[in-house]
C-alpha cells in the first residue's frame, strides 16, 4: 500500500462547455467517485427503464458534483451537454473509477514496460498541419 490518502474527487475541464439557460458557457467542473448506490439506484428510474441509454445521463448527474458555477448538476443539465462533452465525461468516469485515479496504462514502444501514466484532465494538445516527416 501507498500510504498516500484516496483521491475522491477529480478537476476536469469539459471540452466544448455546458450553455445555461442564460447562455453561460461553464467548462471547469469536479467528478467524484462513484459509489455502489450509483450503479444501482438508477436502474430503478422509469426513464432508464423505458430506454437503457438514459442509465449514462442519471449516473453522471449523480457523480458530477459541479459545472462552472452550476452546483447542481441534474440530469437536465446531463442531456444538454454537447456530444463531446459527454463523451469526455463518460472516458472520465470509467477511468476514475476503474482505478480510483486519472491514469492509463501504457506500454513503452521501446522496451515493452508496461506503467500507468497520469492523465491529466486539463492538458490539451495542440496538431499543427504540415509534413510528418519534419
Amino acid at each position: 500500500m501507498s500510504g498516500s490518502p484516496l483521491q475522491t474527487e477529480f478537476e476536469f475541464t469539459l471540452p466544448q462547455g455546458y450553455a445555461d439557460d442564460e447562455g453561460d458557457l461553464h467548462r471547469e467542473g469536479v467528478m467524484r467517485l462513484a459509489t455502489a448506490a450509483d450503479e444501482i439506484k438508477p436502474l430503478k428510474d422509469p426513464r432508464v427503464r423505458s430506454n437503457s441509454s438514459y442509465l449514462t445521463v442519471i449516473l453522471l448527474s449523480r457523480v458530477v458534483t459541479r459545472i462552472g458555477t452550476v452546483d447542481e448538476v441534474t440530469p437536465r443539465v446531463i442531456e444538454n451537454l454537447f456530444v463531446s462533452d459527454l463523451a469526455y465525461l463518460q472516458d472520465l468516469y470509467e477511468r476514475v473509477n476503474e482505478r480510483g485515479a486519472d491514469v492509463v496504462d501504457t506500454t513503452c514502444p521501446e522496451c515493452g514496460e508496461e506503467f500507468e501514466v497520469a492523465v491529466e484532465p486539463r492538458t490539451t494538445v495542440e496538431v499543427e498541419a504540415g509534413n510528418p516527416e519534419e
